[in-house]
């Protein structure tokens, strides 16, 4: 796994949306993070563009929770189908239920999820930031 480019393509995209807040100094954060997810069984899949592999986006999904706990596509892709396609990456590991937290004014991702199928079942707060967050789901029809 290039962690190098995955942390550079999370910052970019994070910084994209909320550029307020400094994503570079989370890095660590996000490393260990992701690392403490694996051992409770989640995947970290990335999506690549060919011949060079480049990293176009990433999404860390545990298979047997279905807890979405990151999808991120970098901001030169946005918009492409990325996005959507990391979702049926995500889909295809857990395939009867999807669970994640979006922070409350991050709109673009809000109508994401809603547009591939995703409905509101709770509200919550991010644990970084304290920014109040939507809890969305999403089932196999």
């Amino acid at each position: 796994m290039d962690w190098p480019q995955i942390l550079d393509l999370w910052v970019a995209s994070w910084l994209a949306t909320f550029p307020q807040i400094d994503f570079n100094a989370r890095r660590s954060w996000l490393t260990q993070h992701i690392a403490e997810l694996e051992k409770n069984g989640a995947v970290t899949l990335c999506l690549t563009l060919q011949p060079n592999k480049e990293i176009v986006g990433f999404v860390v999904i545990n298979p047997h929770t279905g807890w979405l706990d990151q999808i991120c596509v970098g901001p030169q892709y946005f918009g492409h189908g990325y996005g959507e396609a990391l979702l049926d990456i995500a889909k295809n590991n857990a395939p009867k239920l999807i669970l994640l937290d979006v922070n409350a004014d991050n709109y673009r991702a809000i109508r994401f999820y809603e547009r591939n199928g995703f409905i509101q079942v709770g509200q919550g707060a991010n644990t970084l930031s304290g920014r109040p967050t939507i809890m969305l789901e999403w089932r196999q029809s």
